[in-house]
Order: structure tokens, then sequence, then C-alpha cells
């Protein structure tokens, strides 16, 4: 048995192992606390913000009469932008008094200035005649 050795773990390495697990566990429970304790008001945000569109919704529809799908976007905060799709073109309505009535809803629901309010109508699908619809059928366009 002359010549041949191995290698003995001390115990002083185990024992630095095991503090470096317990501190990488503790390190990531505080990472875990203090991200849920940040998100807890992107959440809280969030929510309300659905809240406020199905608000706009609901006041958009006591107004023109048909009910929009409303979208937002926050940024840091800060409401950067409120989307009013229409189901499809109003053509009773003037397109100034629809304007007027999303961004006074917007305005009333959110409680803080939209830096920019869209206005859109869906139109449907588009039409196509069958010739181009043929061509491009089974081809796998980009």
């Amino acid at each position: 048995m002359q010549g041949t050795s191995a290698a003995v773990p001390s115990a002083r390495a185990g024992m630095v192992g095991a503090r470096f697990g317990v501190m990488a566990r503790n390190l990531l429970a505080v990472a875990l606390l203090a991200g849920c304790a940040a998100g807890c008001g992107l959440v809280d945000a969030v929510f309300d913000g659905f809240k406020h569109a199905k608000a706009v919704e609901n006041d958009l529809v006591a107004m023109v009469g048909v009910k929009p799908t409303v979208g937002f976007n926050w940024h840091n905060g800060r409401l950067t932008s409120v989307t009013v799709t229409f189901p499809s073109l109003l053509h009773d309505k003037p397109l100034q008094e629809l304007a007027d009535a999303a961004r006074t809803a917007v305005g009333k629901e959110f409680k803080q200035r939209a830096d920019d309010v869209v206005l859109a109508f869906s139109l449907g699908p588009s039409e196509t005649s069958a010739a181009q619809a043929d061509q491009t059928q089974g081809k796998n366009l980009p």
C-alpha cells in the first residue's frame, strides 16, 4: 500500500460548504421577499388598471350605446396610453363625439392623464378575391 494515497476532505472544508449553502439560501429568500414587496405595487396597479378599463367600457356604453374594448399601457407608474377599440364603424355618431367621449371617460376613470388616447375601430376580415386566395392557399408565407 505504499505510494497510494487518497485525498481525504478535511472537516473544515465541509463546514465552509455548509455555511455557503445556508448563506445562499438566505440570500435567495431575501431576494424573493424583496421582489414580492416591490411587485405588490405592480400587481395592484395592473388589477386597478383592469378595473379602470372596465369602468371606461361601461361609461362609453352609457354615452355611445356600443361597448368597446379598452386596453392600457403603464410605464414606471405612468399611464402612457389607453386604446379604445369599437367593434365596428359607428355610422350614427360623429368621430369627434366618439373621441371626446373616449377622452372624457379615460380621464374620469383612470384618474390620471394618459399620454395618449387611441381610438380604433375593428373592420373585420379583409376582403380578397377568390383568385388571390387560391394562389396563396397551401403556401407558407413569411
